[in-house]
């Protein structure tokens, strides 16, 4: 039985894992560089993977941005600190020594997470709300990944052309508003420069009424992305992820607003199965497939 080495690079964190027969062992986490400099993320990634690439067979890597022949660039280099094309694929090869496969974190997370649902969905959307918004696509049981690798960057739509500049550099994206980091950063205006996505959350769940507006809004905005999604590809499920689509509570007030929508525009909702490891186990399932 082939024995992978997962590979999962968000914006916060970095984790891998050996993976064989689907049952994850040897998980290890280190926080994501925040560095323009292509040595600082050389540097992590061996200290992440050479321990454990010597029992696999092949490397699958799911990573946050666009990948395309194996390079890593970003709608918004914010979330990698600035790196942006960096060549994720033949770094780790040369690291390892082993072949190795990349794909988009949301697009692998969302195949895992297609694979747990009933076979008579055919069309589903995972999104994940974290550091960033992203998603993952599967149309007629494909997974969509796309010529150029954008495919599911549904964080870069358009949600309010009066909002603020993205770190993609157009105005109103979801991601600018419905974020962890959007979160955080609008927290910061009432609470100082020490707030972030998590200390808005608490502050939500404990009640606080300026952070309900927040966190409401951001539940409107994915409420509205489900709903495009919806009404353009016909998805049938969407699964929420992520540290702020996971986080208690969110997922209900995602649903409050999706049922005020017309019909056409609803599609069941539920949360992750897979939770944080989804992008790890996704891009082991996905990188099977090609690995002969």
């Amino acid at each position: 039985m082939n024995s992978c080495l997962a590979v999962d690079i968000g914006g916060t964190k970095m984790a891998a894992a050996l993976i064989c027969d689907g049952v994850i062992s040897s998980r290890t986490q280190i926080k994501t560089p925040s560095s323009t400099q292509p040595e600082v993320m050389d540097e992590a990634l061996t200290e992440l993977i050479t321990g454990l690439s010597k029992d696999a067979d092949f490397i699958a890597v799911a990573s946050t941005g666009i990948i395309q022949n194996g390079i890593l660039g970003a709608l918004n280099p914010d979330n990698l600190g600035g790196l942006n094309n960096y060549p994720l694929q033949n770094k780790i090869q040369e690291i390892s020594q082993r072949p190795v496969y990349v794909i988009n974190d949301a697009q692998a997370a969302g195949w895992a997470e297609y694979k747990l649902l009933p076979q008579d969905i055919s069309n589903m959307a995972f999104i994940t709300i974290s550091t960033g918004v992203g998603a993952g696509i599967v149309i007629n049981n494909k997974l969509l990944t796309g010529s150029r690798g954008v495919a599911g960057h549904a964080g870069h739509v358009l949600a309010d052309p009066n909002g603020s500049r993205c770190g993609c550099g157009r105005r109103g994206c979801v991601e600018s508003i419905a974020s962890g980091t959007a979160i955080g950063n609008a927290g910061k205006v009432l609470w100082g420069d020490h707030c972030d996505g998590k200390y808005v959350y608490k502050k939500f769940l404990d009640q606080d009424p300026q952070a309900q507006k927040i966190i409401q809004r951001s539940a409107q905005t994915i409420a509205n992305l489900v709903a495009d999604l919806s009404i353009t590809l016909d998805v049938e499920q969407v699964v929420l992820g992520g540290s702020i689509g996971l986080a208690p509570g969110y997922i209900e007030l995602v649903r409050d607003c999706l049922d005020e929508f017309p019909a056409a525009h609803q599609s069941r909702l539920s949360t992750a199965a897979c939770g944080a490891d989804a992008g790890l186990i996704g891009a082991a399932q996905w990188a099977l497939s090609l690995h002969k």
